[in-house]
């Protein structure tokens, strides 16, 4: 049996990791973003284009005022758990703050629902935990690689995305979409997937 991958935020960084697991059965991996950072090598520094570096000031952006919650989560998540695990007011309160103004509101309740009525509160911020104590892969990945990128999200970076995966073959940019694409923007996030997949035949 063959397999694909398709990914989004934490999907992003579990999908190629199954390519890299059983490249034998994974036809081909899709996400929305590719996280590929800095190694502190100058040189890779030199060659980052100006769209690049644009990336890096939003990237540092982030880093500077909303990486709050991704630090709670990898560093003590069992304090903010329990917390959210019994209050539906808290979860809902956290959840809130993360999604932002992009989405409606029905999109924040029912997305916050599906933590609370699963009990999976706990389990999804100990990802983070678990994630930053891992052992990460230092090979790059090999099974073909595609990217849908959009406006108001994570700015992937070719430069360090080609070290870390060796067969990107498909890279689009869209204007708008942000972080929820697959709700904001269903149709092109659709319509790229079929593209992606259609070339692996």
């Amino acid at each position: 049996m063959r397999n694909v991958g398709v990914g989004n935020d934490g999907g992003s960084f579990v999908s190629p990791e199954v390519g890299r697991v059983d490249p034998e059965h994974v036809v081909g991996v899709h996400v929305t973003q590719i996280f590929s950072f800095p190694s502190g090598d100058p040189a890779e520094m030199a060659n980052l284009t100006d769209e690049e570096r644009k990336g890096l000031e939003v990237l540092q952006w982030f880093y500077d005022n909303k990486m709050s919650f991704n630090m709670v989560h990898s560093q003590q998540p069992q304090t903010l758990s329990y917390g959210i695990f019994d209050s539906p007011a808290g979860l809902l309160g956290w959840n809130a703050q993360l999604f932002g103004e992009d989405v409606d509101d029905d999109f924040i309740l029912t997305n916050t629902m599906l933590y609370w009525a699963t009990g999976t509160a706990t389990s999804a911020t100990r990802f983070y935990y678990e994630d930053a104590h891992a052992e990460h892969p230092k090979e790059p990945t090999t099974v073909p690689l595609g990217l849908a990128m959009f406006e108001g999200d994570f700015v992937s970076m070719r430069t360090f995305a080609e070290r870390d995966h060796k067969n990107i073959v498909h890279w689009r940019s869209y204007d708008a979409g942000g972080h929820y694409a697959a709700h904001l923007r269903p149709d092109v996030l659709a319509a790229d997937l079929r593209d992606f997949y259609a070339a692996l035949r």
